[in-house]
């Protein structure tokens, strides 16, 4: 595919420096459909980006597009605060018969504010205040963030500096598989819990992603994620599921701990709760847990009714039977496959992957590696971002409604990229 530059002259001269998906992919987009984006010259790029996992069901689904704009001219509410609307409470009604009751969870519903760190924060608010302890514990390469409170509990150390003041309360354990099976699992954190000389105030919480995206695709056992559970509950501490990227589907079924069997104290969601890219996040937690005083967590714009009506709608096209969660597990047998075969066809690369469902990760020996395919799936028409502390790991993000033969194209053209690449 031939690109002409672009006319970035008004991004360049007005935006700030910290940009960055922009860097990569050096476009003007325009349009985007499915699994289809344009930029404004009419070039055409298979995303396997979704929107950092905010567009699970693709650009601009008709579905869910016909029920804002229907929503929208009729002058439903836009601005809510945290009032009653009924865009929330068929939002709230749906969710329970169609998530909760049928996976016997019994969670109350927060809406923190449009963003996963907004949610994140409220969640870690409220273990502190729950449980009047501060110390909360993380995990190695873990991403819950950019604000302050979620910062303390990411590992990579570039976005931590970032914060420009010391990020305290948060202390991180090795994630699963860390010491690549050389250390039985917790032994070092179940010590430090037990060991009164340890230094280690007791937490609060401990947070967790079930699969960690940006920390370079690094999947949890489902069993070392049921003997976190139990350590939790042995110490008495709250267990947090980081769900914004893997929920809603991205794994298979609707949360990611799903397959694992624990039930979570609080759950962070956000990305593909509102289905259509609209900022929406959600703090769950066991009803126990609502101990907040009536406006003491608050946000101006945690009432955005129109994702609550593109959320529902998601929830109903989608989630109404298993449909979703079967198609994402067979989408994720033909990524693995073509995973196996381009590991198969540049052994030299000394290439592995790694992932769940519809998230998946390509480490290459050489660490710089995945930047220079990820630019050269660029040129051939493919979006594809890098994850991991640097950037080492090629990340595969396709909308869960991307068709068998939008997959193939994409994976095709990313084994053209490596093999462009090495030559």
């Amino acid at each position: 595919m031939t690109i002409t530059q672009p006319d970035l002259s008004v991004f360049d001269t007005l935006e700030s420096e910290v940009r960055s998906y922009c860097r990569s992919w050096p476009a003007v987009f325009d349009r985007a459909h499915g699994s289809r984006m344009y930029d404004e010259d009419g070039h055409e790029y298979l995303d396997f980006f979704a929107g950092a996992g905010a567009l699970n069901y693709g650009h601009n689904n008709p579905v869910l597009k016909r029920a804002l704009i229907d929503y929208l001219a009729r002058d439903g509410i836009t601005h809510g605060l945290d009032m009653s609307t009924t865009a929330k409470r068929r939002f709230l009604e749906t969710f329970q018969r169609l998530v909760l009751r049928p996976r016997d969870l019994p969670y109350k519903v927060m809406f923190p504010g449009p963003t996963g760190t907004n949610a994140v924060e409220s969640a870690l608010k409220l273990a502190r205040k729950v449980k009047s302890r501060e110390a909360i514990v993380s995990f190695t390469n873990a991403f819950h963030g950019m604000s302050l409170g979620s910062l303390a509990v990411t590992g990579n150390a570039f976005k931590r500096a970032g914060a420009g003041i010391p990020l305290v309360h948060g202390t991180p354990m090795p994630f699963d598989n860390y010491f690549e099976g050389t250390v039985p699992d917790f032994l070092w954190f179940q010590q430090l819990l037990e060991d009164q000389g340890s230094g280690l105030n007791k937490p609060a919480a401990v947070i967790v992603e079930t699969v960690q995206g940006e920390g370079g695709i690094n999947v949890a056992k489902p069993e070392w994620l049921r003997a976190l559970s139990e350590l939790c509950k042995r110490h008495d501490m709250l267990l947090i599921v980081d769900d914004i990227q893997m929920g809603c589907g991205r794994t298979g079924a609707f949360f990611s701990f799903e397959e694992s069997g624990i039930i979570p104290d609080i759950v962070t969601v956000s990305k593909s709760i509102s289905g259509y890219g609209l900022p929406m996040s959600l703090c769950l937690f066991r009803p126990e847990l609502d101990v907040w005083e009536p406006g003491e967590h608050n946000g101006t714009f945690r009432g955005n009714n129109p994702a609550f009506v593109t959320a529902t709608a998601a929830l109903e096209a989608f989630w109404a039977d298993p449909q979703m969660t079967q198609q994402t597990a067979v989408r994720g047998e033909q990524v693995e496959q073509s995973l196996l075969a381009i590991c198969d066809e540049h052994p030299s690369s000394g290439a592995h992957y790694r992932g769940r469902g519809l998230v998946w990760g390509l480490e290459f020996q050489d660490r710089g590696r995945a930047g220079q395919v990820a630019r050269r799936a660029f040129d051939l028409g493919l979006l594809i971002e890098t994850s991991g502390a640097d950037s080492e790991v090629l990340k595969l993000l396709p909308a869960l409604t991307i068709t068998p033969e939008e997959l193939d194209e994409g994976l095709s053209t990313l084994s053209r990229a490596i093999r462009e690449v090495e030559e």
